[in-house]
């Protein structure tokens, strides 16, 4: 997704800085990380506040297997539900999700 298209997804929050980070990009609000994207596909910040509300839109949160015996390591973002990932008005609470639990990682 290119930078144009990811500023329209996040018209709605606001504007947003994009910076290069992990081989893809970080998308900010407000200098608070709300979402990554990484090998093209684009992920919203969430914690233990928000997951549940992810989980139940049918996200599925990253993971990797870690090089350290081979555990599965669980990151805080998680995919786009369904619908928001084409309309900048079905994005926006879930922008303001990942805004939010970007300013409760801060603190």
């Amino acid at each position: 997704m290119d930078n144009d298209a990811i500023g329209d997804l996040f018209a709605g929050l606001g504007p947003v800085s994009i910076r290069r980070m992990f081989g893809g990009k970080g998308i900010y609000f407000n200098n608070v990380i709300v979402a990554i994207e990484i090998r093209g596909e684009l992920m919203l910040k969430a914690d233990a506040e928000s997951a549940p509300d992810f989980a139940a839109a049918g996200c599925t949160q990253w993971t990797y297997t870690g090089s350290r015996h081979g555990k599965l390591v669980a990151m805080p973002y998680w995919t786009v539900p369904d619908g928001a990932l084409d309309d900048p008005d079905e994005m926006t609470p879930w922008a303001r999700k990942a805004y939010q639990a970007g300013l409760r990682a801060g603190k």
